[in-house]
């Protein structure tokens, strides 16, 4: 099963410095037919104004991934870590048995990312956070595992959730296959183009829910930048 999520039907809040697009319910957006889907709990697709952004505040058991789009967003929390992830590049952070952050863009343009919460597997864990830089010519035609709780994924940040996030640069007319398990739950973005995904046309900052699928086709039906979350 695809269900498709298209962008203008996503939830929708203006804050002024943050403009962010729900994919499930979150915040003040409330949909009961989108409480996240299976482990995958938050799918926040936000831009966020020049010199602004989210103040410090608290987390908890939640393994939390942010994908930047363009722009750079600048992190600093409670245990110490501060860094700066640039467009292309990902960040992870475990919020274990609690941690508190601030998120800034501190630079002159705006800066799109993506967030996405997952459910964790270790409740109560030490906090932690990292940052990789994961060029996008390394992913052309092929889907690179970002973050990922699953060993033989070396290159990846770690997770502390059975789950990968993925990522990969297409070609328009590139194909790429990707193997689930039926009681699975994928979720799947272009962040930029059009693809197609067991001929279900997805596409901008459109979402896809897949569950009870074997393998994925993603077809680029155009020049195409996407990210897969496969969770439990």
């Amino acid at each position: 099963m695809i269900d498709l999520r298209p962008f203008d039907s996503l939830g929708h809040a203006n804050h002024g410095w943050l403009q962010v697009r729900y994919h499930f319910s979150f915040s003040s957006y409330y949909n009961p037919a989108r409480m996240g889907w299976g482990r995958i709990l938050v799918w926040n697709d936000d831009t966020i104004a020049p010199r602004s952004g989210f103040p410090p505040h608290p987390h908890e058991d939640m393994e939390i991934i942010t994908y930047v789009r363009s722009g750079a967003i600048t992190h600093q929390d409670n245990q110490g870590n501060i860094g700066r992830t640039e467009a292309g590049d990902v960040q992870v952070m475990a919020a274990g048995s609690g941690i508190v952050h601030a998120e800034y863009n501190m630079e002159l343009e705006p800066t799109t990312v993506f967030q996405i919460w997952i459910e964790t597997d270790l409740p109560g864990a030490p906090p932690s956070w990292g940052a990789k830089p994961f060029p996008k010519g390394d992913r052309s035609g092929r889907l690179v595992a970002l973050a990922s709780g699953y060993e033989e994924d070396t290159d990846a940040l770690h997770i502390n959730a059975h789950a990968r996030v993925l990522g990969a640069t297409l070609k328009a007319g590139e194909t790429v296959e990707y193997t689930l398990t039926p009681d699975r739950h994928a979720y799947l973005v272009p962040a930029v183009g059009a693809v197609s995904v067991n001929g279900v046309r997805v596409n901008t900052r459109d979402g896809a829910a897949i569950t009870g699928e074997h393998t994925l086709s993603i077809s680029a039906l155009e020049d195409a930048e996407l990210v897969l979350v496969d969770a439990a």
